[in-house]
């Protein structure tokens, strides 16, 4: 269980768990149970809240009371003195033992989230950065005040960052296949390039190295001397040659890692909660109808595919999907279609082997 208490005030949080699941069309509730003394609370108020937040900055660049922070989404809820409408209907298996448990001054609280909030998300920070990391995160607070709208002090509230993450999705859509041909001066026919990706179904977990079928129809004049693929946080180059009318085929794998990439500043992680270890970030759901603009991070991925010739002026670059476009739902998970299209996604989830089940999809392809 999440625990958190100040003593001073002594206001304590009770979670049962930091993880909270979105199945895309609903998102687990996050209930608790605070702890209060009435005494020490005096005639004060007791609220407790729920934020979503997006930090877009570190925290020495606030100036002059402008900090580089936005809250998405907030739910506000007074604890104390109850207010009937505001007290959850029914209690969960957890506050039921926490109330008895905990006593008469234990108040329990539940909030809904809504289903077009963004996960957790962590900018990787440089070695020179301080402070809080840029990205969006999840906090429950609760504290004392005359009025929640009032500028609380650290002393008189207590808070616990949790996370919002997504169970993969069971996707019966085909591999994403996608192609260019390129016509050269000096050279009557074209070069033709294919990629595709080694698996059926088009979702990776965290770990899973990726397999990209290059096929190329080289029917110019012109030799093929390096092939390159890059996927995110990997570049994969291979000297190939590819000679004037002939074919090629191969698989390339490529296998994105955290633990290789860890001197990157910026990269898109897993929201994390203290010092615990995370993954590359997620590729981001969307719902139809979704704003973007409330997600505050959009995280989808790409795999290019580029072939070096002998005299060319510029490589020839096949990318699948464009990185602009995030994967979006669809009711019941039905197959992606277009499956030609260079819209096709990739996707990696991740694997938590204290959990030992799926949780939280990564990349898709």
């Amino acid at each position: 269980d999440s625990f958190l208490s100040l003593l001073s005030i002594q206001l304590s949080i009770y979670l049962g768990k930091r993880d909270f699941v979105d199945h895309v069309e609903s998102v687990e509730p996050v209930d608790g149970v605070v702890l209060l003394d009435p005494e020490t609370v005096s005639d004060r108020k007791v609220y407790v809240t729920l934020t979503c937040a997006f930090r877009y900055g570190r925290d020495d660049l606030d100036v002059i009371g402008l900090t580089f922070r936005k809250d998405l989404y907030l739910l506000t809820t007074q604890l104390y003195p109850p207010v009937p409408d505001q007290t959850p209907k029914t209690l969960t298996p957890l506050q039921e033992k926490l109330t008895k448990k905990l006593g008469e001054h234990a108040y329990p609280f539940t909030f809904q989230m809504a289903t077009n909030l963004p996960c957790s998300i962590t900018l990787q920070p440089g070695d020179d950065d301080c402070g809080k990391s840029c990205g969006v995160d999840f906090e429950v607070k609760a504290f004392c005040a005359q009025d929640p709208e009032e500028k609380i002090h650290k002393k008189n509230s207590v808070r616990l960052v949790i996370r919002k993450v997504q169970f993969a999705p069971t996707l019966t859509s085909p591999s994403p296949k996608t192609q260019i041909t390129r016509q050269f001066m000096m050279s009557d026919k074209p070069l033709h390039l294919e990629a595709s990706m080694d698996k059926e179904v088009s979702i990776y977990y965290h770990g899973d190295p990726i397999g990209v079928n290059v096929n190329i129809n080289n029917t110019t004049n012109k030799i093929v001397k390096k092939i390159k693929i890059s996927g995110k946080a990997q570049i994969k180059q291979a000297i190939e040659n590819v000679a004037a009318n002939s074919t090629f085929s191969k698989t390339f794998t490529v296998t994105p890692l955290l633990s290789n990439n860890r001197e990157k500043r910026g990269l898109a992680l897993d929201g994390k909660l203290k010092h615990e270890d995370t993954n590359l970030a997620s590729t981001t759901i969307l719902r139809p109808g979704m704003d973007k603009e409330v997600l505050g991070i959009l995280v989808s991925y790409k795999v290019k595919v580029t072939l070096v010739a002998h005299h060319s002026l510029s490589p020839l670059t096949l990318v699948s999907p464009p990185p602009h476009i995030p994967w979006t739902y669809r009711n019941s998970y039905s197959p992606m279609g277009h499956v030609h299209s260079p819209e096709s996604s990739i996707r990696l989830s991740s694997l938590n082997f204290a959990w030992q089940k799926l949780w939280s999809p990564g990349y898709y392809l």
